[in-house]
């Protein structure tokens, strides 16, 4: 492994286990020119489906892509690092697990939609609003109106903030 400081290819590992649920292995290591430390993940390394875009090229599957779209969704909103990777990662397993050589840049749009759903409401509602381009606003209504329903029928949540806060 060449150090990323030094571009020396001499180091020796310090720690190794398992990472992500065990579908990696993290290793700490140090180099021994320069003894500078940093971290490198070993993975099994599948072959990821192409990807069909809407205008009908293919590219390879990239989860950096999806890791920014969800990270854009939820900018400013109370979701961690780990909770973006974990949404990323299941969604790699199940794109793995569908042994399909090609997918729809619109199966994953989808699928990321289903796991901010669950996430956060309001990552759900910005992913979807660029993702589906509405083109006016009762599209966007429309999309909205599952989670109002859900929203009134849920007698826990208050509609109007408590009379003693009201000006």
């Amino acid at each position: 492994m060449r150090c990323p400081y030094c571009d020396v290819d001499n180091d020796r590992v310090l720690d190794s286990r398992a990472s992500e649920d065990g579908g990696a292995i993290r290793r700490r290591r140090e180099c021994l020119s320069c003894h500078e430390r940093y971290t490198t993940y070993e993975r099994v390394e599948r072959s990821a489906p192409r990807v069909i875009k809407k205008d009908g090229t293919r590219v390879p599957f990239d989860r950096m892509k999806i890791q920014q779209g969800i990270e854009r969704a939820c900018w400013k909103l109370p979701v961690d690092e780990s909770q973006v990777d974990t949404i990323v990662r299941e969604i790699e397993v199940v794109l793995e697990n569908r042994n399909d050589p090609e997918i729809t840049s619109q199966e994953i749009g989808e699928l990321v939609m289903e796991y901010l759903r669950e996430l956060n409401q309001v990552a759900y509602i910005r992913f979807a609003s660029v993702y589906r381009a509405y083109r006016n606003i009762r599209d966007f209504v429309q999309e909205l109106q599952p989670m109002l329903e859900e929203f009134k029928s849920d007698s826990t949540i208050a509609p109007h903030p408590p009379t003693s806060y009201r000006k």
